[in-house]
């Protein structure tokens, strides 16, 4: 029995539910892009904006659309169709389903991948075009208290976000208007411009989510927020800044699903991951990841930490911020406010009967050196340092007053890592190496590598997704004779070199291997000269 919202919606709560569907009846996949076919069920469907309801509201009252339909979990509040019918402004058949039947419905509707663009909210393009036209101006905000727009409109920015592997969302107030920038693959593009009185309360209502004070414009504001889109778990940092036109937002989106990767997905060769490895599984020392903000070093650190975190083991951490939560591992953020630096939460955590240490990063005097002091005493200790490459982390300690005999007996190995943009095996083309700056890197100008050409499967991009580049230093006895006597980095990257790759000749090895353009090699490569 199939049963219209208007007449839900006229008659309340008192409705009779209508026959429940078997599961069987509904197909696990296969539906074309914005339709969810229940064939067996006789509704019609119809290519329509299919998702607009946000994923919680969905999961939590068991409903979900289908088509033009809306479907029902069995034995759910029939009441839940009226607000259903008041957000989607148009009747509706209802179909009502078995528990198993509709969780699977839901889950295809907010799948992350494949072809069903399913957001948590609305599509994006001109859909959130006309959402922008709906949000009210800043005056008649004080006549309203309907904000449904704005919301829908900020879920499907990050929805799309998500689903097209987003690092960050830029929300940009100017006078002309508010753009929106999304970072994909290490580079910002533009996805969405909408008119200057969206702004307002755009920005107050991410500041509500992330449980900012909405009152306070004037000073740099820092939150975050956790999202559920499609089952998977989204954690979004949030930072605003006062700006001439307005406050502009940063949205990072660290998707959780990130904690869980290991040493094997990092994309290390099998002599760098037995390098990173051996020295994780020492009793004592430090072991240092290096490079720029953006690098990936967190996500190496935390593959790390899951290959140690066995049970056998107490693992402390002390972060800023904690991006990932990890079972079984004892994490504490940065409090600067309260007095709890790095330096000040590391000498606590030492208290606390640790095996292996992590420090989300030393960058002053008093953080080396209770690190040092914290190895010397028998605990692993990893943390990460901004430096350009493996040998600058010596450097950098050595600034950093930690004495060379003190560095040179605790220190394990440093690694460093880059991250380039992957080609789009779709459509990367082949090009002469002399067309390209390939000849930077030391290949040879008649040689053939691939450069980017975009297409649907990337976006128009070329690239799709990155990859790890990486170097590493392990502090063999030669090594550590250097520190100690104060050799220079040049001499001590002629030794520690001599039989493994510099972030420079990783590079371009991937662009000979087609896996990256020259361009994004020489991107990232210090010693043009190497190899």
């Amino acid at each position: 029995m199939i049963r219209t919202g208007r007449d839900l919606s006229a008659e309340g709560e008192g409705a009779a539910p209508a026959a429940a569907i078997p599961a069987a009846t509904v197909p696990a996949s296969g539906a074309p892009a914005g339709v969810i076919a229940l064939e067996a069920s006789g509704v019609p469907v119809l290519d329509l904006d299919l998702v607009t309801l946000p994923y919680a509201f969905a999961r939590k009252f068991g409903v979900t659309l289908s088509g033009e339909a809306v479907a029902l979990r069995e034995g759910a509040d029939p009441k839940a169709l009226i607000e259903v019918r008041r957000v989607l402004g148009r009747p509706f058949d209802v179909v009502v389903l078995e528990p198993a039947a509709f969780d699977r419905l839901l889950g295809d509707n907010y799948a992350m991948d494949g072809q069903a663009t399913a957001l948590a909210a609305v599509g994006m393009g001109d859909e959130l075009d006309l959402l922008a036209d709906g949000i009210p101006t800043a005056e008649d905000l004080l006549d309203t208290a309907d904000d449904a727009p704005a919301i829908r409109l900020i879920n499907g920015v990050i929805a799309d976000a998500a689903r097209n592997g987003v690092s960050d969302i830029h929300i940009e107030p100017y006078e002309t208007g508010l753009v929106v920038r999304m970072r994909i693959d290490g580079v910002l593009r533009e996805t969405l411009r909408m008119p200057p009185h969206v702004a307002p309360v755009v920005v107050s209502r991410i500041k509500v989510m992330a449980r900012l004070d909405i009152a306070e414009r004037r000073v740099p504001q820092d939150g975050r927020m956790g999202l559920t889109l499609g089952g998977k778990l989204l954690d979004v940092r949030v930072s605003t800044l006062p700006s001439r036109a307005g406050e502009r937002v940063v949205l990072r989106i660290l998707d959780k699903d990130n904690a869980g990767i290991d040493l094997d997905a990092l994309g290390m060769s099998r002599a760098m991951h037995d390098l990173l490895e051996g020295a994780i599984n020492e009793p004592n020392g430090i072991v240092l990841v290096t490079g720029p903000t953006g690098s990936g070093k967190t996500t190496t650190l935390y593959a790390a930490l899951r290959l140690l975190n066995d049970g056998s083991r107490n693992i402390l951490t002390v972060e800023d911020p904690v991006e990932f939560a990890v079972e079984g591992v004892g994490q504490t953020q940065v409090n600067a406010k309260v007095g709890l630096t790095f330096a000040a939460g590391l000498r606590a955590i030492l208290r606390q009967d640790p095996d292996v240490v992590m420090v989300g990063e030393i960058r002053d005097r008093e953080t080396a050196e209770i690190a040092v002091q914290a190895s010397l005493t028998g605990h692993l200790v990893l943390s990460t340092v901004h430096t350009n490459d493996s040998v600058g982390a010596i450097t950098r300690m050595r600034d950093m007053k930690v004495e060379p005999f003190l560095l040179a007996s605790t220190l394990r190995a440093v690694i460093a890592q880059r991250l380039v943009r992957r080609l789009c095996p779709a459509c990367r083309r082949p090009v002469p190496a002399e067309e390209t700056v390939a000849p930077l890197l030391g290949i040879a100008r008649d040689a053939v590598v691939y450069a980017a050409q975009g297409c649907a499967e990337c976006n128009g991009t070329g690239y799709k997704g990155r990859v790890g580049v990486y170097e590493a230093i392990r502090i063999d006895d030669t090594v550590r004779r250097m520190i100690n006597d104060g050799a220079d980095e040049s001499a001590i990257a002629a030794h520690a070199f001599a039989r493994s790759d510099t972030l420079s000749s990783a590079a371009r090895r991937m662009v000979e291997q087609g896996v990256t353009t020259a361009e994004e090699a020489v991107r990232v490569s210090r010693r043009d000269t190497d190899g």
